[in-house]
Protein backbone atom coordinates (compact mmCIF):
# COMPACT_ATOMS: atom_id res chain seq x y z
CA UNK A 1 0.00 0.00 0.00
CA UNK A 2 3.03 2.36 0.39
CA UNK A 3 3.90 2.29 -3.21
CA UNK A 4 0.97 4.89 -3.83
CA UNK A 5 2.95 7.50 -1.61
CA UNK A 6 4.41 10.61 -3.39
CA UNK A 7 7.85 11.86 -2.75
CA UNK A 8 7.31 14.88 -0.01
CA UNK A 9 4.64 12.34 2.09
CA UNK A 10 7.10 9.53 2.28
CA UNK A 11 9.60 11.78 3.03
CA UNK A 12 7.73 13.25 5.84
CA UNK A 13 5.94 10.18 7.24
CA UNK A 14 10.11 8.43 7.44
CA UNK A 15 11.04 11.66 9.03
CA UNK A 16 8.25 12.24 11.98
CA UNK A 17 8.50 8.30 12.56
CA UNK A 18 12.74 8.29 12.85
CA UNK A 19 12.12 11.98 15.13
CA UNK A 20 9.57 10.06 17.02
CA UNK A 21 12.21 6.77 17.63
CA UNK A 22 14.74 9.15 18.47
CA UNK A 23 12.89 10.81 21.37
CA UNK A 24 11.72 7.50 22.93
CA UNK A 25 15.07 6.29 22.89
CA UNK A 26 16.94 9.23 24.02
CA UNK A 27 13.84 10.30 26.65
CA UNK A 28 13.06 13.02 24.79
CA UNK A 29 13.73 15.97 27.26
CA UNK A 30 16.71 17.29 25.14
CA UNK A 31 14.93 17.38 22.20
CA UNK A 32 11.44 19.07 23.37
CA UNK A 33 13.82 21.70 24.79
CA UNK A 34 15.67 22.74 21.69
CA UNK A 35 12.91 22.27 18.98
CA UNK A 36 9.43 22.02 20.43
CA UNK A 37 7.94 25.92 20.33
CA UNK A 38 7.89 27.86 23.39
CA UNK A 39 5.98 30.69 23.85
CA UNK A 40 7.79 34.08 23.80
CA UNK A 41 9.22 35.52 27.34
CA UNK A 42 8.73 31.90 28.88
CA UNK A 43 11.89 31.64 29.60
CA UNK A 44 11.88 34.85 31.17
CA UNK A 45 8.66 34.69 33.08
CA UNK A 46 8.57 30.80 34.04
CA UNK A 47 12.15 29.34 33.65
CA UNK A 48 11.14 27.60 30.49
CA UNK A 49 13.49 26.91 27.34
CA UNK A 50 13.98 30.38 25.05
CA UNK A 51 11.71 30.21 21.92
CA UNK A 52 13.81 30.44 18.77
CA UNK A 53 13.16 30.68 15.38
CA UNK A 54 13.75 27.42 14.08
CA UNK A 55 10.82 26.06 16.22
CA UNK A 56 8.31 27.16 14.13
CA UNK A 57 9.19 24.18 11.84
CA UNK A 58 11.03 21.77 14.36
CA UNK A 59 7.77 21.73 16.62
CA UNK A 60 6.25 19.68 13.83
CA UNK A 61 7.90 16.66 13.78
CA UNK A 62 7.58 16.41 17.67
CA UNK A 63 5.24 14.24 19.31
CA UNK A 64 3.80 13.30 22.60
CA UNK A 65 5.96 9.72 23.53
CA UNK A 66 3.59 9.12 26.43
CA UNK A 67 0.58 9.02 23.36
CA UNK A 68 1.36 7.03 20.59
CA UNK A 69 -2.10 8.22 18.94
CA UNK A 70 -1.05 11.39 18.59
CA UNK A 71 1.90 10.33 16.09
CA UNK A 72 -0.34 7.84 14.61
CA UNK A 73 -3.33 9.83 14.12
CA UNK A 74 -1.26 12.79 12.23
CA UNK A 75 0.48 9.92 10.05
CA UNK A 76 -2.61 8.60 9.44
CA UNK A 77 -4.45 11.77 7.99
CA UNK A 78 -1.28 12.45 6.01
CA UNK A 79 -0.66 8.92 4.51
CA UNK A 80 -4.64 9.16 3.45
CA UNK A 81 -5.02 12.71 2.17
CA UNK A 82 -1.32 14.15 1.64
CA UNK A 83 -0.58 12.36 -1.64
CA UNK A 84 -3.79 14.01 -3.35
CA UNK A 85 -2.41 17.02 -2.26
CA UNK A 86 0.67 16.51 -3.96
CA UNK A 87 -0.34 15.26 -7.18
CA UNK A 88 -2.58 17.94 -7.66
CA UNK A 89 0.36 20.62 -6.31
CA UNK A 90 3.17 19.10 -7.34
CA UNK A 91 6.59 18.53 -4.72
CA UNK A 92 8.29 21.73 -4.86
CA UNK A 93 4.71 23.69 -3.87
CA UNK A 94 3.08 21.09 -1.79
CA UNK A 95 6.26 21.15 0.51
CA UNK A 96 6.07 24.91 0.30
CA UNK A 97 2.01 24.74 1.05
CA UNK A 98 2.63 22.29 3.77
CA UNK A 99 5.75 23.83 5.87
CA UNK A 100 3.63 27.49 6.09
CA UNK A 101 0.54 25.90 6.91
CA UNK A 102 3.29 24.58 9.88
CA UNK A 103 4.52 28.29 10.31
CA UNK A 104 1.26 29.55 10.08
CA UNK A 105 -0.35 27.24 13.22
CA UNK A 106 2.62 28.12 14.96
CA UNK A 107 2.40 31.19 14.86
CA UNK A 108 -1.28 31.58 15.92
CA UNK A 109 -0.52 29.29 18.61
CA UNK A 110 2.09 31.71 19.84
CA UNK A 111 -0.30 34.73 19.69
CA UNK A 112 -3.22 32.75 21.52
CA UNK A 113 -0.69 31.99 24.27
CA UNK A 114 0.92 35.35 24.28
CA UNK A 115 -2.37 37.37 24.76
CA UNK A 116 -5.24 34.78 26.20
CA UNK A 117 -3.30 32.28 28.12
CA UNK A 118 0.55 32.97 29.03
CA UNK A 119 2.13 30.06 30.51
CA UNK A 120 5.22 27.78 30.08
CA UNK A 121 3.77 25.14 27.89
CA UNK A 122 5.21 24.01 24.49
CA UNK A 123 3.77 22.99 21.37
CA UNK A 124 4.39 19.47 19.50
CA UNK A 125 3.33 17.98 16.80
CA UNK A 126 2.46 18.39 12.77
CA UNK A 127 -1.42 18.75 13.54
CA UNK A 128 -1.03 22.25 11.75
CA UNK A 129 -0.15 21.06 8.47
CA UNK A 130 -2.44 18.46 8.81
CA UNK A 131 -5.20 20.98 8.93
CA UNK A 132 -4.20 22.32 6.19
CA UNK A 133 -4.15 19.18 3.74
CA UNK A 134 -7.61 18.81 5.60
CA UNK A 135 -8.75 22.25 3.96
CA UNK A 136 -6.67 22.02 1.04
CA UNK A 137 -8.26 18.71 0.16
CA UNK A 138 -12.10 19.72 0.53
CA UNK A 139 -11.82 22.50 -1.88
CA UNK A 140 -9.80 19.89 -3.93
CA UNK A 141 -12.11 17.21 -4.13
CA UNK A 142 -15.17 18.64 -2.33
CA UNK A 143 -17.43 15.82 -3.17
CA UNK A 144 -15.43 12.91 -2.31
CA UNK A 145 -16.85 10.94 0.29
CA UNK A 146 -15.21 10.22 3.28
CA UNK A 147 -16.40 7.41 5.81
CA UNK A 148 -15.88 8.29 9.28
CA UNK A 149 -14.50 5.86 12.12
CA UNK A 150 -16.22 7.09 15.22
CA UNK A 151 -19.13 7.03 14.00
CA UNK A 152 -18.83 5.53 10.76
CA UNK A 153 -21.15 8.00 8.79
CA UNK A 154 -19.96 8.67 5.06
CA UNK A 155 -19.90 12.79 4.13
CA UNK A 156 -18.48 14.35 1.06
CA UNK A 157 -15.12 16.30 2.46
CA UNK A 158 -16.21 19.33 2.29
CA UNK A 159 -18.71 18.75 4.66
CA UNK A 160 -16.20 16.78 6.78
CA UNK A 161 -13.38 19.61 6.32
CA UNK A 162 -16.13 22.52 7.36
CA UNK A 163 -17.34 20.36 9.97
CA UNK A 164 -13.90 19.90 11.32
CA UNK A 165 -13.36 22.89 11.56
CA UNK A 166 -16.63 24.32 13.15
CA UNK A 167 -15.80 21.81 16.19
CA UNK A 168 -11.91 22.94 16.31
CA UNK A 169 -13.28 26.56 17.13
CA UNK A 170 -15.49 25.42 19.43
CA UNK A 171 -13.56 23.57 21.53
CA UNK A 172 -10.87 26.54 21.20
CA UNK A 173 -13.10 29.32 22.81
CA UNK A 174 -15.39 26.57 25.03
CA UNK A 175 -11.39 26.04 26.74
CA UNK A 176 -12.42 22.09 26.73
CA UNK A 177 -10.08 19.22 25.95
CA UNK A 178 -7.39 20.80 27.59
CA UNK A 179 -3.40 20.11 26.26
CA UNK A 180 -4.82 20.50 22.52
CA UNK A 181 -3.92 23.50 20.20
CA UNK A 182 -7.11 24.10 18.79
CA UNK A 183 -6.05 27.34 17.44
CA UNK A 184 -3.11 26.57 16.12
CA UNK A 185 -4.89 23.43 13.86
CA UNK A 186 -7.13 26.39 12.76
CA UNK A 187 -4.30 28.29 12.25
CA UNK A 188 -3.17 25.94 9.72
CA UNK A 189 -6.57 26.08 8.05
CA UNK A 190 -6.54 29.81 7.93
CA UNK A 191 -2.83 30.10 6.67
CA UNK A 192 -3.88 26.79 3.89
CA UNK A 193 -6.39 29.33 2.70
CA UNK A 194 -4.44 32.66 1.96
CA UNK A 195 -2.47 31.00 0.54
CA UNK A 196 -5.00 29.08 -1.78
CA UNK A 197 -6.60 32.54 -2.15
CA UNK A 198 -3.34 33.73 -3.15
CA UNK A 199 -2.32 30.93 -5.87
CA UNK A 200 -6.07 31.07 -7.18
CA UNK A 201 -5.61 35.29 -8.10
CA UNK A 202 -1.96 34.01 -9.48
CA UNK A 203 -4.17 31.19 -11.50
CA UNK A 204 -1.45 28.85 -9.97
CA UNK A 205 -3.55 26.40 -8.70
CA UNK A 206 -6.63 24.76 -10.63
CA UNK A 207 -9.30 22.46 -8.87
CA UNK A 208 -11.15 20.36 -11.07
Amino acid sequence: MFRNLTPVVRTLLYANLIVYALQWLTGGEQMRELFALWPWGADRDYGAPPFEPWQLVTYAFLHDTSNLWHLLGNMFALYIFGPDVELTLGARRFSLYYFTCVIGAGLTQLLVVHFVSPGPYETIGASGGIFGLLLFYGMAFPHRRLLLLFPPIPMPAWLFVTLYGILELSLGVTGRMQGVAHFAHLGGMVTGFVLIMYWRRGRGVYFG
